[in-house]
């Protein structure tokens, strides 16, 4: 006796195969450094630093179906003319994405890749510069989709040489 509500026929291996797919890989520190140049001193100062902080992100792919994704988080504290600290941590990660229109991949790994990796830079970070005897530093959220509409308003800005034949 069959199910009702399972199909007589299972679908075919091309269907499954033409179905689009996402998934994460692998997950890792690609990159990590800590400077203290002008320590001890720095831990006796009385002033508070100022943050500068920078984040990158990219993807490249690496092989059929498969992409890395890094995204690269600075951190560098100032007191007066002194660096306190320079904090950098590269997380990276493997996705596979499979049968992904081509107009809905770059959005897929310049948004929701980093999105997926930016915790856990968050979190390096943070842990980074505790271990190096400062006060966490916690950063901010990020939308990435605001960074991915903003590079594609500078792109379509951006004039376009043509070279006439």
């Amino acid at each position: 006796m069959s199910d009702p509500a399972q199909p007589d026929n299972p679908p075919a291996a091309s269907d499954q195969a033409a179905q689009p797919s996402f998934q994460i890989e692998k997950l890792y520190v690609k990159d990590l450094s800590l400077e203290v140049p002008n320590g001890p001193q720095v831990f006796m100062q009385a002033e508070s630093p100022q943050l500068e902080i920078a984040v990158r992100n990219e993807a490249v792919q690496f092989a059929e179906g498969l992409f890395e994704a890094t995204v690269t988080v600075t951190v560098t504290a100032r007191a007066g003319d002194k660096t306190v600290f320079l904090a950098e941590a590269a997380q990276a990660g493997i996705f596979s994405a499979r049968g992904i229109a081509p107009q809905d991949l770059d959005p897929l790994l310049g948004i929701a890749c980093p999105t997926i990796l930016f915790p856990y830079v968050r979190e390096a970070i943070s842990d980074l510069v505790t271990r190096a005897g400062f006060p966490a530093v916690v950063l901010a959220p990020v939308s990435f989709e605001q960074i991915y509409l903003q590079r594609q308003q500078q792109a379509a800005a951006e004039p376009r040489i043509e070279i006439a034949s």
